[in-house]
């Protein structure tokens, strides 16, 4: 192992301290450590005599070692121990002393420095849990934990603010180190002289006993904490303030009965978390508000489904639960004028404001092209001519299909959707459609199939939130709704069957939108 320069003449001042009785230099060795071992041997001194002979025969074994010294460099990220066989006059640990003392300070600063290194990465391993999550109650709990923690309060509280549909700001609170009932009958903190720096934003407060402020206990009616508050001594209290909009977003408050717990490394911390916190809680706040966006935006576009002669249809739309991919599904149910019904599901890949839009757009054109009695083929052909220019990167999924009462047939085309399935009396669910064309926006040719559709047939229509999710394979997911299927079918109430059935296939989380068709032909079909 090659050593700095500065490193290499430690080492050969260690060495020359090896004399035999005689005063003559002892022949010496040098066995490099790497950090782990500095740590094991060392520990936070800069040169230490080793003497432990269990230690000494697992650095350099088969060597019957007489006196060694340890010596770290570069604040423990290598070093090297030193040692002799020879028979010496001056004690090892001596001279490892007198290293040791000569370099006292830098010990000292190579302690404080190991202990810094530890706080940052405490505090940047947090801030990097924190920013990472979307989840606003989880984030501002986490926060509260962590913070917390660092701090060493007896307890802690996050007190923020949230905005709900109708624009007005709200607040609530997560409490840390003590139940949360510990808090639940009091009423939220009022801008006092003592909560107004945190509240306003102004600065941060710590005193070694809030008690003996001259802003405690000014306030009626309690002049202080209300009866049967938790014992306050120590106090410390940080703004979570935005840093894309300076809006003080809530603050933390922390307590300790005993005086003058609250260092100037814990404000630090407190003041880090805070930090991180607020960043956490803008993403948040930022993909919440896009989020309800595109939900009310493409709930806005859904249509009630017609009431329709000789059919029972049962609709349903499902915004994800969990994760981003919200907006992009839709259905519809479309009464033509020769008295057929049109059914269409499709799927935007993409999420958010952009897949709303874009679904919103291709609805209409398919509705369009549907109200002139165009064969499926034609209109999907005609719609992805039409919107070729309009996705960007992405593209959107549709399986449309034409029932005619008067022959009583299905039509079908499908671009690039999951299939479709079709169960008639007395027979297994069947799949039709599968993988006929490509995408709208993509696909220029798009195949038309006829099958029955006899009274007392279903055909149900889906999107891939319903089968799939990042813990379940879409084959997976289409072999499971295939054999939930029957239990539907069973059902004296449809849609109570497949509310019932999403919520198993599922589990009440599924990461992307669910939109539904299921068509039920009675056989009392009416011109």
């Amino acid at each position: 192992m090659t050593f700095s320069p500065g490193f290499d003449a430690v080492l050969d001042a260690v060495r020359r301290a090896f004399v035999g009785g005689d005063g003559a230099p002892a022949a010496t060795a040098v066995r490099p450590l790497g950090p782990a071992e500095v740590a094991a041997v060392l520990g936070d001194h800069v040169a230490l005599a080793v003497t432990d002979r269990a230690v000494l025969a697992d650095l350099v074994p088969g060597e019957r070692i007489t006196g060694a010294i340890a010596v770290a460099a570069e604040a423990g990220r290598y070093g090297a121990v030193v040692y002799t066989t020879a028979a010496t006059g001056t004690p090892p640990s001596a001279v490892a002393a007198a290293i040791e003392a000569a370099t006292a300070d830098l010990a000292g600063t190579v302690r404080r420095l190991r202990s810094e290194a530890t706080v940052l990465d405490a505090l940047h391993s947090t801030g990097r849990e924190l920013t990472a999550q979307l989840d606003i109650d989880r984030i501002v709990q986490d926060a509260t934990d962590a913070a917390t923690q660092a701090t060493g309060a007896g307890f802690g509280a996050f007190f923020y603010n949230l905005i709900d549909e109708l624009g007005e700001s709200y607040t609530l609170y997560t409490i840390s180190g003590v139940p949360k009932e510990a808090f639940s009958r009091f009423p939220m903190p009022r801008n006092t002289a003592v909560f107004a720096p945190t509240f306003d934003g102004t600065g941060t407060v710590r005193s070694p006993d809030i008690t003996k402020d001259p802003r405690f206990g000014k306030n009626a009616p309690h002049h202080g904490m209300p009866e049967g508050h938790l014992p306050v001594c120590s106090y410390l209290a940080v703004s979570v303030i935005s840093p894309t909009s300076g809006e003080v977003l809530g603050g933390f408050f922390f307590g300790h009965p005993e005086p003058d717990r609250f260092t100037a490394r814990h404000e630090y911390l407190a003041e880090g978390i805070a930090a991180y916190s607020a960043i956490a809680l803008d993403n948040a706040r930022l993909y919440e508000r896009e989020r309800t966006l595109a939900t009310e935006l493409s709930r806005s576009m859904l249509p009630v489904a017609p009431a329709t002669p000789g059919l029972d249809v049962v609709t349903r739309y499902l915004p994800a639960v969990t994760g981003s991919k919200v907006g992009g599904d839709w259905f519809d149910v479309i009464r033509l004028p020769s008295g057929g019904t049109a059914f269409v599901i499709g799927d935007v890949v993409g999420h958010g404001v952009t897949a709303a839009t874009v679904m919103g757009q291709v609805r209409t054109a398919i509705r369009s092209y549907a109200l002139l009695e165009l064969p499926p083929s034609e209109v999907l052909r005609n719609v992805s001519e039409l919107t070729g220019g309009l996705f960007g990167e992405s593209f959107v999924t549709c399986f449309y299909a034409v029932h005619q009462p008067s022959d009583g047939t299905l039509r079908y085309a499908n671009a690039g959707h999951l299939p479709a399935i079709m169960i008639r009396p007395g027979e297994p669910p069947e799949q039709i459609g599968e993988a006929l064309a490509q995408p709208l926006g993509v696909g220029s040719v798009f195949p038309q199939r006829t099958t029955g559709f006899p009274p007392g047939a279903d055909l149900v229509l889906y999107t891939d939130g319903l089968v799939e999710s990042r813990t379940r394979d879409l084959t997976l997911g289409v072999e499971w709704l295939l054999a939930g299927i029957p239990g539907v079918l069973a059902a004296a109430d449809l849609g109570t069957a497949w509310d019932k059935l999403v919520e198993e296939l599922t589990s009440g989380r599924h990461d992307d939108d669910i939109a539904l068709i299921h068509v039920r032909h009675r056989g009392e079909d009416a011109p």
